[in-house]
Protein backbone atom coordinates (compact mmCIF):
# COMPACT_ATOMS: atom_id res chain seq x y z
CA UNK A 1 0.00 0.00 0.00
CA UNK A 2 2.74 2.23 0.74
CA UNK A 3 4.23 1.73 -2.75
CA UNK A 4 1.66 2.39 -4.39
CA UNK A 5 1.13 5.63 -2.13
CA UNK A 6 4.60 6.83 -3.31
CA UNK A 7 4.66 5.98 -6.25
CA UNK A 8 2.03 8.42 -7.47
CA UNK A 9 -1.26 6.86 -7.94
CA UNK A 10 -2.89 8.29 -4.86
CA UNK A 11 -3.62 12.19 -4.62
CA UNK A 12 -1.85 13.75 -1.66
CA UNK A 13 -3.54 16.98 -1.54
CA UNK A 14 -7.38 18.48 -2.13
CA UNK A 15 -9.17 19.21 -5.47
CA UNK A 16 -9.83 22.78 -5.73
CA UNK A 17 -13.52 23.44 -5.89
CA UNK A 18 -15.48 23.98 -8.78
CA UNK A 19 -18.16 26.85 -9.55
CA UNK A 20 -21.32 26.49 -8.08
CA UNK A 21 -23.84 25.47 -11.49
CA UNK A 22 -25.56 27.77 -12.91
CA UNK A 23 -29.28 28.70 -11.24
CA UNK A 24 -31.84 28.15 -14.15
CA UNK A 25 -35.17 27.77 -11.94
CA UNK A 26 -36.43 30.69 -9.64
CA UNK A 27 -36.68 34.58 -10.47
CA UNK A 28 -33.23 34.35 -10.64
CA UNK A 29 -32.90 31.71 -13.33
CA UNK A 30 -35.95 33.30 -14.74
CA UNK A 31 -33.83 36.08 -15.13
CA UNK A 32 -30.78 35.00 -16.30
CA UNK A 33 -31.96 32.20 -18.95
CA UNK A 34 -35.00 34.34 -20.59
CA UNK A 35 -34.45 37.75 -19.79
CA UNK A 36 -30.21 38.36 -19.84
CA UNK A 37 -29.09 35.34 -21.87
CA UNK A 38 -28.30 37.33 -25.00
CA UNK A 39 -27.70 40.95 -26.61
CA UNK A 40 -31.07 41.10 -27.95
CA UNK A 41 -33.07 39.42 -25.06
CA UNK A 42 -31.01 42.52 -22.57
CA UNK A 43 -32.02 45.46 -24.98
CA UNK A 44 -35.76 44.39 -25.61
CA UNK A 45 -35.42 43.52 -21.77
CA UNK A 46 -34.04 47.22 -21.03
CA UNK A 47 -36.89 48.67 -23.54
CA UNK A 48 -39.92 46.96 -21.71
CA UNK A 49 -39.20 47.78 -17.99
CA UNK A 50 -38.46 51.27 -19.72
CA UNK A 51 -42.39 51.17 -21.03
CA UNK A 52 -43.24 49.83 -17.90
CA UNK A 53 -42.09 52.36 -16.31
CA UNK A 54 -43.21 55.24 -18.43
CA UNK A 55 -46.30 53.54 -18.54
CA UNK A 56 -47.58 51.77 -14.73
CA UNK A 57 -45.85 53.92 -12.60
CA UNK A 58 -47.59 57.12 -13.89
CA UNK A 59 -50.79 55.43 -14.32
CA UNK A 60 -50.66 54.37 -10.26
CA UNK A 61 -49.64 57.55 -9.15
CA UNK A 62 -52.58 58.83 -10.81
CA UNK A 63 -55.50 56.29 -9.75
CA UNK A 64 -53.95 56.34 -6.52
CA UNK A 65 -51.56 57.61 -4.89
CA UNK A 66 -52.31 61.62 -6.36
CA UNK A 67 -56.46 60.67 -6.38
CA UNK A 68 -58.86 62.14 -3.91
CA UNK A 69 -61.32 60.19 -2.55
CA UNK A 70 -63.22 62.16 -0.54
CA UNK A 71 -65.65 65.17 -1.75
CA UNK A 72 -69.27 66.28 -3.06
CA UNK A 73 -68.46 68.61 -5.92
CA UNK A 74 -65.95 68.74 -8.59
CA UNK A 75 -64.19 71.52 -6.16
CA UNK A 76 -62.48 68.35 -4.56
CA UNK A 77 -60.65 67.37 -7.19
CA UNK A 78 -59.13 70.53 -8.38
CA UNK A 79 -56.39 72.23 -6.65
CA UNK A 80 -56.94 75.53 -4.88
CA UNK A 81 -54.52 77.66 -6.23
CA UNK A 82 -53.77 76.54 -10.64
CA UNK A 83 -57.35 75.11 -10.41
CA UNK A 84 -55.11 71.63 -12.72
CA UNK A 85 -56.09 68.01 -12.26
CA UNK A 86 -54.68 66.41 -8.59
CA UNK A 87 -55.64 62.87 -9.53
CA UNK A 88 -58.39 60.48 -9.77
CA UNK A 89 -61.48 61.75 -8.55
CA UNK A 90 -63.37 58.94 -7.15
CA UNK A 91 -65.80 61.18 -5.24
CA UNK A 92 -67.07 61.78 -8.83
CA UNK A 93 -67.14 57.77 -9.38
CA UNK A 94 -69.16 57.27 -5.78
CA UNK A 95 -71.96 59.61 -6.91
CA UNK A 96 -72.07 58.54 -10.15
CA UNK A 97 -71.67 54.87 -9.48
CA UNK A 98 -75.60 53.75 -8.82
CA UNK A 99 -76.18 55.30 -12.41
CA UNK A 100 -73.05 53.69 -13.89
CA UNK A 101 -74.76 50.12 -12.35
CA UNK A 102 -78.65 50.78 -13.30
CA UNK A 103 -78.65 53.71 -15.70
CA UNK A 104 -82.25 55.30 -14.90
CA UNK A 105 -83.35 51.65 -13.31
CA UNK A 106 -85.97 53.41 -11.06
CA UNK A 107 -84.49 53.29 -7.37
CA UNK A 108 -87.30 51.70 -5.36
CA UNK A 109 -86.75 48.85 -7.70
CA UNK A 110 -83.41 48.34 -8.31
CA UNK A 111 -83.68 45.42 -5.78
CA UNK A 112 -84.84 43.46 -8.80
CA UNK A 113 -81.64 43.86 -10.48
CA UNK A 114 -79.58 42.97 -6.91
CA UNK A 115 -81.62 39.93 -6.98
CA UNK A 116 -80.91 38.63 -10.73
CA UNK A 117 -77.27 39.35 -10.01
CA UNK A 118 -77.11 37.12 -6.86
CA UNK A 119 -79.59 34.54 -8.39
CA UNK A 120 -76.85 34.66 -11.65
CA UNK A 121 -73.79 33.76 -9.12
CA UNK A 122 -75.58 31.28 -6.94
CA UNK A 123 -76.47 29.52 -10.36
CA UNK A 124 -73.32 29.94 -12.47
CA UNK A 125 -70.66 29.19 -9.85
CA UNK A 126 -71.85 25.36 -8.95
CA UNK A 127 -71.76 25.16 -13.38
CA UNK A 128 -68.54 26.12 -13.50
CA UNK A 129 -66.57 23.88 -10.31
CA UNK A 130 -66.37 20.89 -11.69
CA UNK A 131 -66.62 18.83 -8.26
CA UNK A 132 -69.77 19.81 -7.14
CA UNK A 133 -72.63 17.50 -8.12
CA UNK A 134 -75.63 17.91 -9.78
CA UNK A 135 -74.99 19.51 -12.87
CA UNK A 136 -77.59 18.44 -14.88
CA UNK A 137 -80.51 19.88 -12.54
CA UNK A 138 -77.89 23.23 -12.04
CA UNK A 139 -77.46 23.18 -15.77
CA UNK A 140 -81.62 23.41 -16.42
CA UNK A 141 -81.84 26.22 -14.09
CA UNK A 142 -79.45 28.38 -14.91
CA UNK A 143 -80.08 27.82 -19.46
CA UNK A 144 -84.14 27.66 -18.91
CA UNK A 145 -85.75 28.64 -15.59
CA UNK A 146 -83.22 31.69 -15.12
CA UNK A 147 -83.95 33.38 -18.20
CA UNK A 148 -87.53 33.37 -17.70
CA UNK A 149 -87.39 34.65 -13.87
CA UNK A 150 -84.67 37.70 -14.61
CA UNK A 151 -87.20 38.63 -17.60
CA UNK A 152 -90.39 38.98 -15.19
CA UNK A 153 -87.47 40.62 -12.47
CA UNK A 154 -86.15 42.85 -15.14
CA UNK A 155 -89.16 44.31 -16.94
CA UNK A 156 -92.14 43.16 -14.73
CA UNK A 157 -95.63 42.07 -15.48
CA UNK A 158 -97.42 39.55 -15.53
CA UNK A 159 -98.59 36.38 -18.09
CA UNK A 160 -101.98 35.39 -19.61
CA UNK A 161 -100.63 32.23 -20.91
CA UNK A 162 -97.49 29.73 -20.96
CA UNK A 163 -95.73 27.95 -23.58
CA UNK A 164 -98.42 26.90 -26.07
CA UNK A 165 -99.81 30.11 -25.84
CA UNK A 166 -96.56 31.86 -26.72
CA UNK A 167 -95.83 29.38 -29.84
CA UNK A 168 -99.44 29.97 -31.38
CA UNK A 169 -99.13 33.52 -31.07
CA UNK A 170 -95.90 33.02 -33.21
CA UNK A 171 -96.71 30.29 -35.76
CA UNK A 172 -99.72 32.82 -35.87
CA UNK A 173 -97.04 35.70 -36.52
CA UNK A 174 -95.43 33.75 -38.82
CA UNK A 175 -98.55 32.84 -40.63
CA UNK A 176 -99.81 36.40 -40.66
CA UNK A 177 -96.56 37.67 -42.18
CA UNK A 178 -96.66 34.94 -44.95
CA UNK A 179 -100.02 35.91 -45.93
CA UNK A 180 -99.36 40.22 -45.72
CA UNK A 181 -96.45 39.06 -48.39
CA UNK A 182 -98.65 37.33 -50.46
CA UNK A 183 -101.08 40.23 -50.62
CA UNK A 184 -98.14 42.80 -51.41
CA UNK A 185 -97.34 41.00 -54.29
CA UNK A 186 -100.75 40.29 -55.55
CA UNK A 187 -101.42 44.63 -55.08
CA UNK A 188 -98.10 45.03 -57.33
CA UNK A 189 -99.44 43.21 -59.78
CA UNK A 190 -101.70 45.54 -60.81
CA UNK A 191 -99.58 48.01 -61.63
CA UNK A 192 -96.19 46.29 -62.36
CA UNK A 193 -94.82 45.42 -65.87
CA UNK A 194 -94.59 41.81 -64.66
CA UNK A 195 -98.04 41.07 -63.33
CA UNK A 196 -98.57 37.91 -64.49
CA UNK A 197 -95.25 36.35 -62.38
CA UNK A 198 -96.54 38.28 -59.63
CA UNK A 199 -99.71 37.70 -59.60
CA UNK A 200 -98.89 33.82 -59.66
CA UNK A 201 -96.22 34.01 -56.91
CA UNK A 202 -98.85 36.19 -54.44
CA UNK A 203 -101.93 33.67 -55.05
CA UNK A 204 -98.98 30.71 -54.26
CA UNK A 205 -97.79 32.29 -51.13
CA UNK A 206 -101.01 33.19 -50.35
CA UNK A 207 -102.20 29.48 -50.69
CA UNK A 208 -98.91 28.52 -48.42
CA UNK A 209 -100.05 30.33 -46.08
CA UNK A 210 -103.70 29.17 -45.58
CA UNK A 211 -102.60 25.84 -45.54
CA UNK A 212 -99.92 26.99 -43.08
CA UNK A 213 -103.08 28.47 -40.69
CA UNK A 214 -105.75 25.43 -41.14
CA UNK A 215 -101.84 23.04 -39.60
CA UNK A 216 -101.93 25.32 -37.23
CA UNK A 217 -105.82 25.62 -36.80
CA UNK A 218 -105.70 23.08 -33.75
CA UNK A 219 -103.48 24.73 -31.77
CA UNK A 220 -104.30 28.32 -32.07
CA UNK A 221 -108.23 27.29 -31.12
CA UNK A 222 -106.79 25.02 -28.17
CA UNK A 223 -105.01 28.68 -26.66
CA UNK A 224 -108.19 30.31 -27.24
CA UNK A 225 -110.19 28.02 -25.43
CA UNK A 226 -107.75 28.27 -22.24
CA UNK A 227 -107.87 32.32 -22.67
CA UNK A 228 -111.60 31.83 -22.72
CA UNK A 229 -112.12 29.75 -19.16
CA UNK A 230 -109.63 32.47 -17.05
CA UNK A 231 -107.59 29.74 -16.13
CA UNK A 232 -105.09 29.73 -18.85
CA UNK A 233 -102.04 29.98 -17.19
CA UNK A 234 -101.94 27.13 -14.88
CA UNK A 235 -103.62 24.86 -17.81
CA UNK A 236 -101.40 26.12 -20.54
CA UNK A 237 -98.48 25.47 -17.74
CA UNK A 238 -99.26 21.53 -17.20
CA UNK A 239 -100.13 21.45 -20.79
CA UNK A 240 -96.21 22.71 -21.71
CA UNK A 241 -94.80 20.56 -18.94
CA UNK A 242 -96.31 17.53 -20.12
CA UNK A 243 -95.71 18.07 -23.76
CA UNK A 244 -92.02 19.26 -22.86
CA UNK A 245 -91.16 16.75 -20.67
CA UNK A 246 -91.71 13.75 -22.89
CA UNK A 247 -90.19 15.26 -25.77
CA UNK A 248 -87.06 15.16 -23.50
CA UNK A 249 -87.88 11.94 -22.20
CA UNK A 250 -88.03 10.41 -25.69
CA UNK A 251 -85.20 13.04 -27.21
CA UNK A 252 -82.93 11.43 -24.22
CA UNK A 253 -83.21 7.74 -25.34
CA UNK A 254 -86.48 6.88 -23.42
CA UNK A 255 -86.34 4.57 -20.58
CA UNK A 256 -82.64 3.08 -21.07
CA UNK A 257 -81.34 6.70 -20.43
CA UNK A 258 -84.08 9.38 -20.34
CA UNK A 259 -84.69 9.31 -16.77
CA UNK A 260 -82.49 11.78 -15.73
CA UNK A 261 -82.75 14.34 -18.49
CA UNK A 262 -86.56 13.75 -17.54
CA UNK A 263 -86.27 14.80 -13.66
CA UNK A 264 -84.06 17.78 -14.69
CA UNK A 265 -86.73 19.12 -17.35
CA UNK A 266 -89.63 18.77 -14.58
CA UNK A 267 -87.57 20.39 -12.01
CA UNK A 268 -86.91 23.15 -13.80
CA UNK A 269 -90.82 23.52 -14.38
CA UNK A 270 -91.67 22.87 -10.66
CA UNK A 271 -88.98 26.23 -10.22
CA UNK A 272 -90.70 28.24 -13.01
CA UNK A 273 -94.43 27.15 -11.52
CA UNK A 274 -92.73 28.63 -7.80
CA UNK A 275 -91.24 31.93 -9.29
CA UNK A 276 -95.06 32.30 -11.06
CA UNK A 277 -96.44 32.16 -7.90
CA UNK A 278 -94.31 34.08 -5.77
CA UNK A 279 -93.77 37.18 -8.23
CA UNK A 280 -97.86 36.59 -9.01
CA UNK A 281 -97.60 36.48 -11.98
CA UNK A 282 -101.11 35.19 -13.14
CA UNK A 283 -102.31 38.01 -11.15
CA UNK A 284 -100.25 41.09 -13.24
CA UNK A 285 -96.99 40.86 -11.34
CA UNK A 286 -94.17 43.18 -10.73
CA UNK A 287 -94.49 47.13 -11.96
CA UNK A 288 -93.04 47.29 -15.41
CA UNK A 289 -90.35 49.07 -15.73
CA UNK A 290 -89.03 49.45 -19.20
CA UNK A 291 -86.00 48.79 -21.16
CA UNK A 292 -85.59 52.25 -22.22
CA UNK A 293 -84.67 52.96 -18.30
CA UNK A 294 -82.37 50.52 -18.30
CA UNK A 295 -78.19 50.69 -18.73
CA UNK A 296 -75.32 50.92 -17.18
CA UNK A 297 -73.56 47.35 -15.66
CA UNK A 298 -76.71 46.17 -16.51
CA UNK A 299 -77.12 46.47 -19.95
CA UNK A 300 -73.70 45.58 -20.81
CA UNK A 301 -74.24 41.90 -19.09
CA UNK A 302 -77.75 41.48 -20.53
CA UNK A 303 -76.35 42.08 -23.44
CA UNK A 304 -73.09 40.13 -23.54
CA UNK A 305 -74.56 37.01 -21.31
CA UNK A 306 -77.77 36.65 -23.99
CA UNK A 307 -75.30 36.89 -26.78
CA UNK A 308 -72.39 34.74 -25.24
CA UNK A 309 -75.82 31.87 -24.22
CA UNK A 310 -77.65 32.31 -27.61
CA UNK A 311 -74.77 32.32 -30.02
CA UNK A 312 -72.58 29.24 -29.13
CA UNK A 313 -75.92 26.58 -30.20
CA UNK A 314 -76.34 28.77 -33.31
CA UNK A 315 -72.73 28.31 -33.94
CA UNK A 316 -72.54 25.15 -33.44
CA UNK A 317 -76.19 24.37 -35.60
CA UNK A 318 -74.69 26.35 -38.54
CA UNK A 319 -71.58 24.35 -38.28
CA UNK A 320 -72.69 21.14 -38.44
CA UNK A 321 -75.03 22.17 -41.15
CA UNK A 322 -72.46 23.45 -43.30
CA UNK A 323 -70.70 20.24 -43.13
CA UNK A 324 -74.49 18.56 -44.15
CA UNK A 325 -75.13 16.16 -47.07
CA UNK A 326 -78.02 17.62 -47.57
CA UNK A 327 -77.75 20.47 -50.26
CA UNK A 328 -80.47 22.53 -49.08
CA UNK A 329 -79.13 22.73 -45.36
CA UNK A 330 -75.31 23.40 -46.49
CA UNK A 331 -76.15 26.42 -48.99
CA UNK A 332 -78.60 27.82 -46.33
CA UNK A 333 -75.94 27.73 -43.80
CA UNK A 334 -72.87 28.95 -45.85
CA UNK A 335 -75.58 31.55 -47.34
CA UNK A 336 -75.95 33.03 -43.63
CA UNK A 337 -72.20 32.38 -42.07
CA UNK A 338 -71.20 34.44 -45.30
CA UNK A 339 -73.94 36.71 -44.76
CA UNK A 340 -73.41 38.07 -41.48
CA UNK A 341 -69.71 37.58 -41.38
CA UNK A 342 -69.77 40.00 -44.50
CA UNK A 343 -71.32 43.16 -42.47
CA UNK A 344 -69.94 45.26 -39.86
CA UNK A 345 -71.82 44.96 -36.29
CA UNK A 346 -72.67 48.54 -36.31
CA UNK A 347 -74.50 47.48 -39.48
CA UNK A 348 -76.56 44.94 -37.93
CA UNK A 349 -77.63 46.51 -34.37
CA UNK A 350 -79.18 49.47 -37.27
CA UNK A 351 -80.47 47.05 -38.93
CA UNK A 352 -82.28 45.31 -36.13
CA UNK A 353 -83.07 48.87 -34.54
CA UNK A 354 -84.40 50.81 -37.04
CA UNK A 355 -85.43 48.50 -40.19
CA UNK A 356 -87.07 45.16 -38.61
CA UNK A 357 -90.34 46.86 -37.56
CA UNK A 358 -91.01 47.50 -41.18
CA UNK A 359 -90.74 43.54 -42.19
CA UNK A 360 -92.70 42.95 -39.41
CA UNK A 361 -97.03 43.15 -39.14
CA UNK A 362 -98.21 46.33 -38.53
CA UNK A 363 -100.12 45.19 -34.62
CA UNK A 364 -96.67 43.40 -33.58
CA UNK A 365 -93.93 45.13 -32.21
CA UNK A 366 -90.04 44.23 -30.94
CA UNK A 367 -88.34 46.22 -28.09
CA UNK A 368 -85.36 47.60 -28.59
CA UNK A 369 -83.56 45.49 -26.20
CA UNK A 370 -84.87 42.30 -27.93
CA UNK A 371 -84.33 43.69 -31.45
CA UNK A 372 -80.72 44.59 -30.32
CA UNK A 373 -80.34 41.06 -28.99
CA UNK A 374 -81.17 39.04 -31.90
CA UNK A 375 -78.59 41.50 -33.98
CA UNK A 376 -76.05 40.48 -31.68
CA UNK A 377 -76.73 36.61 -31.04
CA UNK A 378 -76.92 36.28 -35.22
CA UNK A 379 -74.04 37.91 -35.82
CA UNK A 380 -71.87 36.34 -33.39
CA UNK A 381 -73.27 33.02 -34.13
CA UNK A 382 -71.99 33.36 -37.42
CA UNK A 383 -68.37 33.75 -36.38
CA UNK A 384 -68.66 30.84 -33.52
CA UNK A 385 -70.17 28.57 -36.55
CA UNK A 386 -65.98 28.95 -37.85
CA UNK A 387 -64.47 28.45 -35.10
CA UNK A 388 -66.48 25.26 -34.26
CA UNK A 389 -65.97 24.10 -38.09
CA UNK A 390 -62.32 24.61 -37.19
CA UNK A 391 -63.09 22.00 -34.33
CA UNK A 392 -64.80 19.52 -35.92
CA UNK A 393 -62.32 19.73 -39.16
CA UNK A 394 -59.86 18.46 -36.90
CA UNK A 395 -61.37 15.35 -35.76
CA UNK A 396 -60.28 12.18 -37.90
CA UNK A 397 -62.41 10.57 -40.12
CA UNK A 398 -61.46 7.23 -37.85
CA UNK A 399 -63.92 8.68 -35.25
CA UNK A 400 -67.16 8.47 -36.94
CA UNK A 401 -66.39 5.54 -38.80
CA UNK A 402 -65.70 3.77 -34.86
CA UNK A 403 -68.86 5.00 -33.69
CA UNK A 404 -70.77 3.84 -37.08
CA UNK A 405 -69.08 0.16 -36.34
CA UNK A 406 -70.49 0.48 -32.83
CA UNK A 407 -74.24 1.36 -34.41
CA UNK A 408 -74.54 4.40 -33.12
CA UNK A 409 -76.81 6.76 -34.76
CA UNK A 410 -75.36 10.27 -36.54
CA UNK A 411 -77.10 12.32 -33.57
CA UNK A 412 -75.40 9.90 -30.95
CA UNK A 413 -72.06 10.12 -32.69
CA UNK A 414 -72.15 13.87 -33.02
CA UNK A 415 -72.84 14.91 -29.50
CA UNK A 416 -71.20 12.10 -27.58
CA UNK A 417 -68.07 11.26 -29.71
CA UNK A 418 -67.58 14.28 -32.02
CA UNK A 419 -69.11 17.42 -30.94
CA UNK A 420 -67.27 17.60 -27.63
CA UNK A 421 -63.63 16.45 -29.04
CA UNK A 422 -64.33 19.69 -31.41
CA UNK A 423 -65.10 21.95 -28.53
CA UNK A 424 -62.24 20.95 -26.54
CA UNK A 425 -60.36 21.78 -29.62
CA UNK A 426 -61.34 25.34 -29.91
CA UNK A 427 -61.55 26.42 -26.34
CA UNK A 428 -59.18 29.73 -26.84
CA UNK A 429 -61.16 30.64 -30.25
CA UNK A 430 -64.62 30.51 -28.01
CA UNK A 431 -63.41 32.49 -25.73
CA UNK A 432 -61.91 34.93 -27.42
CA UNK A 433 -65.01 35.62 -29.23
CA UNK A 434 -66.89 35.96 -25.48
CA UNK A 435 -64.25 38.48 -24.88
CA UNK A 436 -64.85 39.88 -28.71
CA UNK A 437 -68.77 40.25 -27.76
CA UNK A 438 -68.48 41.61 -24.18
CA UNK A 439 -66.16 44.53 -25.41
CA UNK A 440 -68.31 45.18 -28.49
CA UNK A 441 -71.54 45.81 -26.39
CA UNK A 442 -70.43 49.27 -26.05
CA UNK A 443 -71.35 49.63 -29.70
CA UNK A 444 -75.04 49.21 -28.93
CA UNK A 445 -75.33 53.32 -27.12
CA UNK A 446 -75.45 54.51 -30.98
CA UNK A 447 -78.57 52.57 -30.79
CA UNK A 448 -80.07 54.66 -27.92
CA UNK A 449 -79.15 51.76 -25.56
CA UNK A 450 -77.16 53.11 -22.46
CA UNK A 451 -74.27 50.56 -21.60
CA UNK A 452 -71.87 50.81 -19.19
CA UNK A 453 -70.05 53.46 -21.40
CA UNK A 454 -73.28 55.11 -22.97
CA UNK A 455 -74.38 55.83 -19.00
CA UNK A 456 -70.86 56.98 -17.98
CA UNK A 457 -70.75 59.60 -20.93
CA UNK A 458 -74.13 60.98 -19.84
CA UNK A 459 -72.68 61.48 -16.57
CA UNK A 460 -69.97 63.88 -17.78
CA UNK A 461 -73.12 66.23 -18.61
CA UNK A 462 -73.56 66.82 -14.72
CA UNK A 463 -71.73 70.31 -14.01
CA UNK A 464 -71.50 69.61 -10.99
CA UNK A 465 -68.71 67.05 -11.65
CA UNK A 466 -67.04 69.01 -14.99
CA UNK A 467 -63.43 68.68 -14.15
CA UNK A 468 -60.50 67.96 -15.71
CA UNK A 469 -59.93 64.11 -13.81
CA UNK A 470 -63.42 63.59 -14.14
CA UNK A 471 -63.00 62.29 -17.86
CA UNK A 472 -59.49 60.30 -17.13
CA UNK A 473 -61.38 58.87 -13.87
CA UNK A 474 -64.22 57.80 -15.57
CA UNK A 475 -62.99 56.10 -18.52
CA UNK A 476 -60.28 54.23 -16.21
CA UNK A 477 -63.04 52.44 -14.21
CA UNK A 478 -64.73 51.55 -17.02
CA UNK A 479 -61.71 49.88 -18.59
CA UNK A 480 -61.16 48.32 -14.82
CA UNK A 481 -64.43 46.60 -14.63
CA UNK A 482 -63.97 45.41 -18.95
CA UNK A 483 -60.58 43.95 -17.47
CA UNK A 484 -61.65 42.17 -14.61
CA UNK A 485 -64.82 40.43 -16.65
CA UNK A 486 -62.67 39.45 -19.79
CA UNK A 487 -59.42 38.86 -17.55
CA UNK A 488 -61.80 36.33 -15.74
CA UNK A 489 -63.50 34.60 -18.47
CA UNK A 490 -59.71 34.35 -20.30
CA UNK A 491 -58.17 32.63 -16.58
CA UNK A 492 -61.49 30.51 -16.41
CA UNK A 493 -60.54 29.41 -20.25
CA UNK A 494 -57.06 28.10 -18.82
CA UNK A 495 -57.88 25.92 -16.67
CA UNK A 496 -60.69 24.31 -18.52
CA UNK A 497 -58.09 23.73 -21.27
CA UNK A 498 -55.75 22.03 -18.51
CA UNK A 499 -58.35 19.91 -16.96
CA UNK A 500 -60.01 18.59 -20.18
CA UNK A 501 -56.21 17.76 -21.50
CA UNK A 502 -54.95 16.28 -18.59
CA UNK A 503 -54.83 13.24 -20.09
CA UNK A 504 -52.13 14.51 -22.65
CA UNK A 505 -49.55 15.33 -20.01
CA UNK A 506 -46.48 13.93 -20.64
Amino acid sequence: MSDITSSGYVRQDLLAERPAPVKTTGFVGLVRTRLLNSPTNILITIVSALLLWFTIVPAVKFLFVDAVWTGTDRAACLTENTGFVVGACWPYIQAKLPQLIYGFYPEAERWRVNLVLILAVLLLLPLLIPRLPAKAINASLFFFAFPVVAFFLLLGGGITGFGLSWTAGLLQLFDDSIIGAGQVLLSLSKTSAIAPLLWVLGHLIVLVGTAIYWLIFPLTWLRDQLESTGQSVWTDFAITTVVVSLIAFVVSGGVRTGWRPLGSTIMTFIAIAIVIKLMGLDHGGLPIVQTRLWGGLLVTLVVSVAGIVTSLPIGIALALGRRSTIPLIRIFSIAFIEFWRGVPLITVLFFATYMLPLFLPGNFTVDGLVRALIGIALFTGAYQAENVRGGLAAIPRGQSEASAALGLSWWKTTSLIVLPQALRHVIPNLVNSFISLFKDTSLVSIVALFDLLGSLRASFADPKWSAPSTLFTGFAFAGIIYFLFCFGMSRYSLFVEKRLNAHRRN
